[in-house]
Parts: structure tokens; C-alpha cells; sequence
């Protein structure tokens, strides 16, 4: 069996005639189908980007690789002040983070990643968990918030299964954890968003 990272964690992409499907376990929303959900008293988001209908897709993208094409743009959208502090905030970055890798825009996916993400996960050493798997299916249910340090995390418990190789089925399990930091002062705007920075996944039998 084929296992990317020493088989510490193994991601995988898919062609684009595979059917890749994201689902969350619980809350109504479905990753590409509609936006996170949206807290009682808070102004709903705006739609997200079109994930489909761009009429002209960028120069290669039918080349057959499907892979880093920049398109769709997976960027999250804009939230209110309030929703951005909260779950919904953590779960926008999340969803789009999932449809990333499952479209094999793994250079956006890698942009959701903290500094702190990213000196244990280099962009090349990243893009390599995923290959030679395909049929992915990402599920990243509802997690839980804390707070500690002036800072929130969110903390979802992640599962991603995917066809390995050699046609087996083989399934991931582990916490992805979010961080933003607090309205403190003399933080900036980029630490006040949601980020990835803990990203632990394991083979599971």
C-alpha cells in the first residue's frame, strides 16, 4: 500500500472525472452547495465565489493535470465583523480550505496555513502528501471553540478517505485546528483572520 509522509499522514488528489464529494456531518451546510452556517442575529455572508462558472478558465487548465490551475478562485468571502469573530468565521476558511484539496488547488489550500503551519508544512513538502490518491472525500464536521492567550481556535476532527494506488480504500482521521488572533491592540488585520495551524491527520484501519 502506498502511504505519502512515511505513512504519518497521507492526503490525495483526483482527475477531474473523479467525483470528489465534501460533506459536513452535522449543520446544514454542504461544502460548494452553500455558505457556512450563519449564527443566530448575524447578518448572513455574502456568496461566495462561483466555483463553476467563470466563463474562461485560464490558459492550461485542460491540459489534464487539473492541478494548482488557480481556478476556481477558493478565496473565502467576506464576512461581517461579528460572523468573522465567531464559528462562522473558522468554518468559512475551513470549507474552502477542504474544497481546495479536493479540487487539487493545493497551493490555495496551503495559503489557509499560519506561519506556524507552514514551518512544519513547506509548500512542496505539502503538495507531496497528495499524490497518487484519488476518489477523495473530505468530511470536516462542526468542532469546538476555545479561547486561551488572546486568541480563539476552532477545532474540527477532520476525515478524509481516498483510493490509493494500488485500488484500496484507505481512510485519514485527526483534528485540523484554527486560530485568529483577538481585537487586541496592536494586532493587525491578517492575524485577526482565521488560519490553519495545526494539521494532524493518521491512517485509520
Amino acid at each position: 500500500m502506498f502511504f505519502g509522509f512515511a505513512g504519518a499522514l497521507v492526503l490525495g488528489g483526483c482527475s477531474d472525472a473523479d467525483e470528489t464529494v465534501v460533506t459536513e456531518r452535522s449543520g446544514p451546510a454542504q461544502l460548494g452547495t452553500s455558505e457556512p452556517p450563519v449564527p443566530a442575529g448575524q447578518a448572513s455572508p455574502p456568496p461566495s465565489v462561483d466555483t463553476q462558472g467563470s466563463a474562461t478558465p485560464p490558459s492550461g487548465y485542460t491540459d489534464g493535470s487539473g492541478i494548482d490551475d488557480g481556478y476556481p478562485d477558493l478565496s473565502p468571502p467576506v464576512l461581517t465583523p461579528e460572523a468573522e469573530r465567531g464559528e462562522t468565521g473558522a468554518r468559512n476558511v475551513l470549507v474552502n480550505f477542504a474544497r481546495a484539496v479536493e479540487l487539487r488547488e493545493y497551493d490555495q489550500a496551503w495559503r489557509f496555513f499560519n506561519d506556524t503551519a507552514k514551518t512544519r508544512w513547506s509548500e512542496k513538502r505539502f503538495d507531496a502528501l497528495f499524490a497518487g490518491l484519488r476518489d477523495i472525500t473530505v468530511s470536516v464536521p462542526s468542532g469546538r471553540m476555545e479561547g486561551a492567550a488572546g486568541s480563539s481556535y476552532y477545532t474540527s476532527q477532520a476525515e478524509i478517505a481516498a483510493t490509493d494506488p494500488d485500488g484500496r480504500r484507505i481512510r485519514l482521521e485527526g483534528p485540523i485546528v484554527l486560530r485568529r488572533v483577538n481585537d487586541v491592540p496592536g494586532s493587525s488585520a491578517e492575524q485577526r483572520r482565521w488560519h490553519i495551524e495545526q494539521f494532524d491527520l493518521s491512517v485509520r484501519p
